[in-house]
């Protein structure tokens, strides 16, 4: 019978370890490329260095993306996790030079906005992990949804729609609360076993979630 049991509890021992080394290389990674990516932005805010534009953005974004996915399994894939989150960066700073430079209590507002970020993905992310909730049943809703808001998206900067533009980002803050739900649940019952995937994932989610609080509270909160 002890046998039985040592069998029994081997399986629960082995995902709790793999689980404990993937949440763990994730927050390792991901805060290495959070901080690699603030690097980037302040170069090119000390450089001056203008936005790169909407389709240079894109196809770096999703190229990059498609590299990383790719290579996920290989240390190309760290590479292209870097590349990736270093390239945001540099479309980031140029954005976060605007609301310093132009907008009214600019510095309030993009300090906010960080502090904001910040808050909200650590809540969520504590509760995701205190309660082990399973939260997978949010992934279909969050695909259509973030699809949705991209075309919508799209759409507010090609004909200038200020109301669609603001829409848009109330519908981010929501699916990126939600993504960090997922992906955090994603990892605590094994759906998630690579670390470079939840690292791209959550970072993804931070940086929709801090541009998307950035513009709203750069138009309530940037009037004296």
């Amino acid at each position: 019978m002890f046998n039985k049991v040592q069998v029994a509890s081997h399986p629960s021992a082995s995902s709790a370890v793999e689980f404990n080394k993937v949440l763990r290389n994730t927050y390792g990674l991901l805060s290495a490329t959070l901080l690699f990516s603030g690097v980037f932005a302040g170069l090119s805010m000390a450089f001056n260095w203008p936005h790169p534009g909407l389709v240079i953005t894109l196809a770096g974004y999703f190229g990059l993306l498609f590299l990383t996915r790719r290579y996920r399994n290989s240390a190309l894939g760290l590479l292209f996790v870097f590349a990736l989150t270093g390239f945001m960066g540099l479309t980031l700073g140029p954005i976060i030079d605007f609301y310093l430079t132009v907008v009214p209590n600019g510095h309030q507002v993009v300090t906010t906005a960080l502090g904001g970020t910040g808050v909200i993905f650590l809540g969520l992310s504590a509760y995701a992990l205190s309660t082990r909730k399973d939260f997978s049943f949010l992934g279909g809703m969050l695909f259509a949804g973030i699809l949705v808001a991209f075309i919508a998206g799209l759409g507010a900067v090609v004909f200038g729609i200020p109301a669609l533009s603001l829409a848009v980002s109330a519908m981010f803050i929501l699916l990126m609360s939600g993504l960090i739900l997922f992906q955090t649940s994603q990892i605590v019952h094994g759906g998630e076993t690579n670390y470079v995937m939840a690292t791209i994932t959550l970072y993804i989610a931070i940086y929709n979630l801090f541009l998307s609080l950035l513009q709203i509270l750069g138009i309530f909160g940037g009037d004296d």
